[in-house]
């Protein structure tokens, strides 16, 4: 399959500080992509230049061919990046279907004054919005959620629910940042499966994770990051084998292949 994000010679710099240097990766279509390393590797800024959060100080992101990395994340998203951020950022006060139903406002034409005054658009935004929504919920497997409030659910089914929104958004690549942080063992299993099953339904998913385990079993490319830098892209088992990435996770003499099995 063909690549779908792409990202050349990606750099950005905080004043003296080098966040990112000279990092360049491909996702192809179909892939569950992981970016993995070490604490302050600069994996959350890379992920912020790939969604337009940040404009890199040098380099390109290319999303289906197209350059990406003037836009801003909004017009990112509309051209088929969804994305999710390290902590939770659902309304708790409000249900799953209302959580979801926010993530089509780029597919709605509904204006201040139609929700005001409830017109026309207003009710077909409405209905779409509510008929699409529950067909995501449906999806997911999340149904018996659809009327709970957001805050009322476990921190794993969130997690879901945060995912489900941004399904919303009908993405060609989904971005996923540390998902499983704070889960417990079985909540972290259950996300894994959720990710598998997501991409056999047809979405590409790129995920920064801490967990070997989790990136090690569901992804089939990886790209390590280390001080801004790339040591290393390609399968799980190249990740294992290389030595640099044994020296970064482990420090030097130790076997990563003992360290994650």
């Amino acid at each position: 399959m063909g690549s779908l994000l792409e990202a050349k010679g990606i750099c950005k710099y905080f004043g003296g500080l080098k966040a990112v240097e000279d990092v360049s990766m491909h996702i192809n279509k179909g892939d569950v992509f992981g970016i993995i390393g070490p604490n302050g590797a600069g994996k959350t800024t890379f992920f912020n230049i790939c969604s337009g959060i940040y404009t890199p100080t040098k380099g390109e992101i290319l999303l289906n061919g197209d350059k990406i990395s003037h836009l801003k994340s909004e017009q990112i998203a509309q051209r088929g990046m969804a994305r999710t951020f390290q902590n939770i950022q659902l309304f708790k006060y409000m249900t799953v279907l209302e959580n979801v139903k926010i993530g089509f406002h780029i597919h709605t034409k509904t204006k201040l004054w139609d929700s005001v005054l409830h017109t026309k658009t207003f009710k077909e935004d409405e209905e779409f919005t509510v008929q699409k929504g529950l067909e995501i919920i449906d999806k997911v497997g999340l149904s018996k959620y659809t009327d709970t409030m957001a805050g009322n659910l476990a921190y794993g089914i969130q997690r879901k629910v945060e995912i489900a929104r941004a399904l919303a958004l009908d993405p060609q690549i989904l971005l996923l940042d540390e998902p499983a942080a704070g889960m417990n063992p079985q909540e972290t299993q259950e996300l894994m499966e959720f990710i598998k099953i997501l991409n056999a339904d047809g979405y590409t998913i790129a995920v920064i994770e801490h967990d070997m385990k989790f990136v090690m079993n569901s992804c089939n490319r990886i790209l390590v990051l280390n001080f801004g830098q790339k040591i290393c892209e390609g399968t799980p088992d190249d990740v294992k084998s290389n030595q640099q990435v044994q020296e970064a996770y482990f420090g030097k003499g130790i076997i990563a292949g003992e360290a994650v099995k």
